[in-house]
């Protein structure tokens, strides 16, 4: 078995194409993972400038039966032969169907990547790529793909957030799955904490969003503003204008989120990390943030009248409304994902190393 990927570069496509196969989809890298509908997972891989979807068959639900996995990263990197220090933990996600987490890996040593997974019980396992069914989407633009940052399912299509070779230049596509149509769209976005309207910045995270019964995708940058895109309007070489909703603060960068419900009323959460540490939030510099669904339905406080969870200027640690919170459980959270209606699964740190921990939702 390979448990690692090629590692050759490779620009993008001049024309966008689809495989649908069964084998090795040889991925270059894995930079994101999330999953589709009956155990599809996607794959991001910035590498081959592609966006590859595998279906796991994956469907049988695991029982969560502990609720704490100790060094869980020496556990990862033990299941390929290496030690803690040497591998990187680039994202992970729950498959809905299985309850199972996957884990999306790289050796530091041979700059390779892998899958793993964690059942229920703890138990650490590796997903093979030998022999898996997989479409490949290539994601075609005037200049090269150097980076996928997130991938999502959403109103019936992937949406991809990348990052192209043109001084960080932002670029979203969506996909049809099944039928290799493949659109690359702009956006333009309110950047409420820099003050300004951007176009390059790219987005690092995002979830899918419906709103009277229209599909949209939510966002997040750098600094740190929640932003919905309509995916109707998500049409070969349009620009797509963002609505800004809240802003977290600056010096933040976002990973992940998801939303849920809690007593009766919605919620988006939203992990971080602390690029400016002297300005702590809290104890750790990753943290997570708790903020009212009911935001993205503004239509009056948005953009350059977005609500601010901090005082402009103000100490970070202290939201100054209840509608974007500090989630203080979640304090460093590397990654996370919804588990269920309740809970999330969580790597966070433990003694020096991580943790895999099952938490209620705040």
């Amino acid at each position: 078995m390979k448990r690692f990927l090629l590692s050759a570069l490779v620009l993008c496509s001049v024309a966008t194409f689809v495989h649908a196969e069964q084998g090795n989809p040889k991925l270059q890298s894995i930079e994101v993972i999330r999953f589709g509908p009956d155990g599809m997972l996607i794959v991001g891989d910035s590498k081959g400038a592609a966006v590859v979807t595998i279906d796991t068959g994956d469907l049988a639900e695991t029982k969560w039966t502990t609720t704490e996995v100790a060094g869980i990263d020496s556990l990862l990197a033990g299941k390929l032969g290496l030690m803690a220090a040497d591998l990187q933990i680039q994202k992970m996600a729950v498959n809905p169907m299985s309850r199972k987490v996957y884990v999306a890996v790289r050796s530091m040593k041979a700059k390779q990547d892998a899958i793993l997974t964690i059942d229920g019980s703890g138990k650490v396992a590796e997903f093979a790529l030998d022999n898996v069914k997989y479409n490949r989407y290539a994601l075609t633009t005037d200049k090269a793909v150097v980076k996928i940052t997130d991938v999502v399912y959403a109103g019936g299509k992937i949406v991809v957030a990348a990052q192209a070779s043109d001084t960080f230049a932002s670029r979203v596509f969506t996909i049809t799955p099944g039928k290799g149509d493949t659109k690359c769209i702009a956006t333009e976005t309110y950047h409420v904490g820099h003050g300004k309207w951007e176009t390059k910045a790219p987005i690092l995270t995002i979830m899918p969003y419906e709103e009277n019964g229209k599909p949209y995708v939510v966002g997040s940058f750098t600094c740190t503003p929640i932003v919905k895109y309509s995916l109707d309007d998500m049409t070969e070489g349009a620009k797509v204008k963002g609505t800004s909703v809240v802003e977290l603060g600056t010096g933040n960068q976002p990973r992940s989120m998801f939303t849920y419900e809690k007593g009766g009323k919605k919620f988006i959460l939203v992990s971080t990390f602390r690029k400016y540490n002297t300005q702590k939030v809290g104890p750790s510099p990753y943290w997570v943030a708790k903020i009212d669904y009911t935001l993205l339905q503004e239509t009056k406080a948005i953009n350059e009248d977005a609500l601010w969870r901090v005082a402009k200027g103000g100490d970070p640690s202290k939201s100054k409304n209840d509608r974007a919170v500090v989630a203080t459980e979640f304090f460093g959270v590397h990654h996370m994902d919804k588990l269920d209606g309740d809970r999330a699964l969580v790597l966070r740190d433990d003694k020096g190393g991580l943790s895999l921990r099952v938490l209620n939702l705040p």
